[in-house]
């Protein structure tokens, strides 16, 4: 122990000047910051929405418009169904009207078979509140003139608006906070609302273009039988639709109404530059049954075009010169570097299950929790008075102080550490620092008092200080693993908010705290025993 390598020195230092410099942000005003080259691009620890305030938003799924999403796909599944029927029944017509899918056989005389046929393949059995009770997931019924309706059940609305509301917050997080530590919180409230909370939000309306746009990425075959009077018109056969496009040479395109592939067929897409025209685009890449279907249409359709549509809107409508079996394309349009990004993030994250309406939009102050961060700046300022005073009265001031040192080291280190990551700290993180702190401390009580009692077996100071930490490391160890592994259980099973922002507070010091209770105390005492060479230790 006295013989300190000169590794762990440097280590030491190297260690405890990076965390000075990553941790000046925080004490430093930003106008001395800027005046400092080194400290000018380093940011402080980010304040929770308790601490300093931040935007305030509340949602509404639009439930409407997923019943019609929904009913549509439904459309879709009935004439597969009768189409594959043998015989064939024929049908025309098809479309949503209010809360039914519907469509017209051409022979009335075949609406039982239909209906059978519907029912079998259709009407699969949901979950009707538990209790093994079910009912059918869809409801036939049909009209003299040979017109069938398909209605959704009260069970099967009733989980379509939960499973939207899920995967909306899971977008939703993914699109303004995807590494989880940001401390911004996403909650369902009632049935269909959702509650975003974003810390330290200065632009709320660019929060709200992340949040509310769709972003659903659909690829579809334009419908090249349609005339050209008909096209300006906006008229669109069964089975097609008119949509509008970014160009003026062409405003609007009829497109096939079935969508070839969507953005869940996606592998990734990231912005970038074309390398002819150098204008910024979005290249992605399909998963393996993208690449399959994207293949074979671009096989089976060379000289024809297809559309990419974004949220109901064609951002572009290429001719396929060519089979791209690849997997691989990009979407050019008139985007800016901000806007390709923008649109690369947003389908990284996912498409929104169904569109979004603000009901409520504020900005909140820090007035929040003021009174509780003013008790936690007193009761802090009053335990770290009582602390210092302890270890002093404990182990006398040499020893108390060095411990202090340390502590204040590991103090550093973790608001170095949370800089960096960008973690926002707030009161449940507030608790984690201070929990950390004390397990931090309980370290240099343990070494401390293993000295102690070799002092009273008859060691020597020199024996006595590398049994103390060579013997307390084991425990140490012992008790930051498991610290360690409440902490990765807490941020792999919470969800995104203060409950994982405690548990990533709580991580970062446990490191922290092994390294300034066993390297930081271990050299600090080695150079005093040094440079004294006591006859007996002060403790």
């Amino acid at each position: 122990m006295l013989n300190v390598a000169p590794w762990r020195v440097w280590l030491v230092i190297v260690v405890t000047v990076l965390g000075l410099v990553l941790a000046a942000p925080n004490f430093i005003p930003e106008g001395v910051r800027s005046r400092i080259p080194v400290l000018q691009n380093l940011q402080p620890v980010n304040l929770g929405l308790d601490l300093q305030g931040g935007a305030y938003l509340l949602y509404q799924v639009d439930v409407d418009a997923l019943q019609k999403q929904q009913l549509e796909a439904v459309v879709d599944d009935m004439v597969r169904v009768l189409r594959e029927a043998e015989p064939r029944i024929l049908q025309t017509g098809r479309g949503v009207a209010g809360d039914a899918a519907r469509l017209r056989l051409v022979n009335p005389a075949d609406a039982e078979r239909a209906l059978a046929l519907l029912d079998k393949e259709l009407a699969t059995p949901v979950d009707a509140g538990g209790l093994g009770r079910t009912e059918k997931r869809l409801t036939f019924t049909t009209q003299p003139d040979g017109v069938i309706e398909a209605r959704f059940s009260r069970a099967t609305l009733e989980q379509s608006v939960r499973r939207a509301v899920d995967q909306s917050r899971e977008v939703i997080m993914r699109r303004i906070d995807p590494g989880g530590v940001s401390e911004t919180s996403v909650t369902r409230q009632g049935a269909d609302r959702i509650v975003v909370q974003a810390p330290g939000e200065q632009d709320p309306e660019a929060l709200k273009r992340r949040i509310g746009q769709t972003a659903r990425l659909t690829f579809h075959l334009l419908d090249e039988t349609v005339s050209q009077e008909d096209v300006v018109a906006g008229r669109a056969p069964p089975g097609s639709q008119a949509l509008p496009q970014d160009n003026p040479n062409e405003p609007i395109v009829i497109v096939r109404s079935r969508a070839l592939l969507s953005g869940d067929d996606l592998q990734s897409a990231n912005p970038g530059f074309d390398a002819q025209t150098g204008e910024p685009i979005v290249s992605f890449r399909f998963d393996q049954r993208g690449t399959r279907i994207f293949g074979r249409t671009t096989q089976e359709n060379v000289n024809k075009r297809f559309a990419v549509v974004l949220d109901g809107r064609v951002i572009t409508a290429p001719n396929i010169n060519e089979p791209i079996l690849g997997g691989s394309g990009q979407i050019s349009g008139n985007f800016t570097p901000d806007s390709a990004k923008e649109l690369a993030d947003l389908l990284n994250a996912g498409a929104l299950p169904a569109p979004l309406s603000i009901v409520e939009q504020r900005s909140v102050g820090p007035g929040l929790g003021q009174d509780a961060i003013e008790a936690g700046q007193l009761s802090t300022m009053i335990a770290g008075v009582l602390v210092l005073v302890f270890m002093v009265l404990a182990y006398g001031f040499l020893f108390g102080g060095i411990s202090v040192a340390a502590l204040v080291i590991n103090g550093v280190l973790i608001l170095a550490a949370m800089s960096v990551t960008g973690a926002a700290l707030t009161l449940p993180g507030v608790a984690g620092l201070i929990l950390t702190l004390a397990v931090a401390l309980d370290a240099n009580v343990l070494i401390y008092e293993r000295m102690r009692d070799e002092v009273k077996a008859g060691r020597v100071p020199a024996l006595a200080i590398d049994a103390g930490f060579n013997r307390a490391l084991v425990t140490i160890l012992d008790a930051n693993a498991t610290h360690l592994g409440a902490a990765l259980i807490m941020m792999s099973l919470a969800p995104p908010g203060p409950v994982k922002g405690f548990a990533w507070t709580l991580t970062i010091g446990v490191f922290t705290s092994v390294f300034t209770a066993v390297l930081v105390t271990q050299i600090l005492v080695a150079w005093w025993f040094r440079s004294t060479r006591p006859k007996k230790l002060p403790i």
